[in-house]
């Protein structure tokens, strides 16, 4: 999970919104990411797709058998369907995400019993160091855009 945090740390100084993401096999690192989706003008550009992506390029497959994704954040919808999409066998994260979050929070999509795959998960791994990064760049986010909005009386 640190390693996680790293890349979240990473996303947060060019902006994004600090989310990091790694992904290992039989304890090798195969991948990692952070948040782009500001950078690269896309919003599928979470740090778990982004790691599948990689880990998927750097294996030879796109099944990713055996894995583990350590995310810093409850995966969101889009990325509970990627992470069961690419078979990986284990989600950690850290904080979990009552607006958006799939693994527990908003709904269950990564172990949802219709589905062909259901990765292990467990949630709140260093979960109060993963928010506090996250409290800590909107509090930043909040006050930047305070001082930057201009005096509505004028």
């Amino acid at each position: 999970m640190q390693v996680a945090l790293e890349q979240a740390r990473l996303a947060a100084a060019i902006g994004e919104v600090p989310v990091g993401a790694v992904i290992v096999r039989d304890g090798i690192e195969i991948a990692r990411a952070g948040n782009r989706t500001v950078h690269d003008r896309d919003a599928t550009a979470h740090a778990e797709t982004l790691v599948i992506r990689e880990a998927g390029t750097s294996l030879g497959q796109w099944r990713l058998d055996g894995c583990t994704v350590y995310v810093t954040l409850e995966p969101c919808s889009m990325c509970a369907g990627a992470m069961v999409l690419s078979r990986v066998a284990r989600v950690v994260f850290g904080a979990w995400d009552d607006k958006a979050g799939m693994a527990g929070s908003v709904g269950d999509l990564l172990r949802h019993p219709r589905l062909n795959h259901r990765p292990e998960v467990r949630g709140g791994v260093c979960g109060e160091e993963c928010a506090a990064e996250l409290r800590a760049f909107f509090a930043a986010r909040r006050a930047r855009d305070c001082v930057d909005t201009p005096d509505a009386v004028g």
